[in-house]
């Protein structure tokens, strides 16, 4: 039996050693601090983020006026129009 050939080889893989990184007494003494910066894109994003909240996601005004029309039966849709909208959204359901 090799004994030595056995102690090669854990000198190759360092097995059994340990590393001594510093003195674990002073590691509550050391102050460091977290740091957080954004990018000029991520201070624009949270700008606009922040503006349209103030934005509602329904302006009442425009449902209000639309349904008082069809109530009073004076909203109008053009012929042309709605057989445009019709013509090319069947085109694009079959393509």
């Amino acid at each position: 039996m090799r004994i030595d050939a056995y102690n090669q080889i854990n000198q190759v893989y360092g097995v059994g050693k340990t590393k001594k990184t510093g003195n674990a007494g002073n590691a509550g003494n050391v102050n460091t601090t977290d740091q957080v910066s954004f990018s000029s894109i991520g201070r624009d994003m949270q700008i606009a983020k922040s503006a349209l909240a103030n934005v509602p996601d329904v302006r009442q005004d425009k449902v209000d006026a639309l349904k008082s029309a069809i109530q009073n039966g004076t909203y109008q849709v053009s012929n042309e129009s709605f057989a445009e909208k019709l013509v090319s959204a069947y085109t694009d359901r079959t393509l």
